[in-house]
């Protein structure tokens, strides 16, 4: 039996799978790839409450569709991705490191100097699909802030965890952890 927990996002409702991450822990497994309706809603929801912003960010992989949407739908024509390594294209590549809850061995966000040119002295605002330990959102951080970016939102489609009370992050709503029988920890 594979348990499931049901949620309403931007207005839409979505059964996430749960997924152990040790004995003790289980999160809901949120993933916006390949649903359009729920990219495109959440992407709304969050324009409604993003401040003024030059640059948009995220990290690769799952906040790629939600960065594209709301470049999309603001009408820009670029935003940025801290890529998971350097790519052939990429010139003058700097890095962070980083360990995210849903990764088992730590990993590295990177961006190039086109990218660190592009958003230098500009509002950078960040997005990511799910907020949790804050790992991600902190490599992003130190990204933008040597690129000589200024931080003006953190944003997510959920926030889980710990990250739930952080008053420095704007989402859409509260993901809870789980307990291994699928019922919400407290």
């Amino acid at each position: 039996m594979s348990l499931t927990y049901r949620m309403k996002v931007a207005g839409l409702e979505r059964d996430l799978p749960l997924c152990r991450v040790n004995d003790e822990l289980y999160i809901g497994a949120f993933v916006i790839f390949g649903d359009v309706e729920l990219t495109v809603a959440s992407a709304r929801e969050l324009l409604k409450r993003a401040p003024e912003y030059d640059v948009l960010i995220t990290a690769e992989s799952k906040g790629i569709p939600l960065g594209y949407e709301m470049a999309r739908q603001a009408g820009t024509n670029r935003y940025l991705i801290a890529r998971k390594s350097p790519k052939l294209y990429m010139k003058n590549v700097f890095s962070v490191k980083v360990r995210s809850i849903t990764t088992a061995k730590e990993q590295m966000l990177c961006i190039d100097q086109d990218d660190a040119d592009f958003m230098r002295g500009k509002r950078v605002l960040i997005v990511d699909d799910v907020i949790s330990t804050g790992e991600s959102l902190r490599a992003v951080e130190e990204l933008v802030t040597q690129a000589g970016g200024n931080i003006v939102g953190r944003m997510a489609i959920l926030a889980e965890g710990d990250a739930t009370e952080r008053g420095d992050i704007i989402y859409l709503e509260k993901l809870p952890l789980f307990n291994p029988d699928g019922t919400i920890k407290e």
